[in-house]
């Protein structure tokens, strides 16, 4: 196979991991021509850039309950 084209299984583990590491030229290269073919997997790329920034979010949170160490949790419906 050539080495800048990979499947879907392949694209995905890079991108999971170019959150931990920077990637290659190589890696970087076959990222961006997979996600010009494909169309699922540059929306796996937007829920991962999501969550992350979510995660920054709930991270830097500082709410009136976690101020005041009285933080409970959502309620119960």
């Amino acid at each position: 196979m050539m080495p800048f084209l990979k499947n879907c299984k392949e694209i995905t583990a890079l991108v999971t991991a170019r959150e931990d590491r920077a990637l290659g030229w190589r890696d970087r290269l076959a990222v961006r021509m997979h996600m010009a073919m494909c169309a699922a997997c540059p929306n796996f790329e937007r829920q991962m850039l999501t969550m992350r920034n979510a995660m920054a979010q709930w991270r830097n949170y500082e709410g009136e309950d976690a101020l005041s160490g009285d933080f409970k949790g959502p309620e119960a419906p």
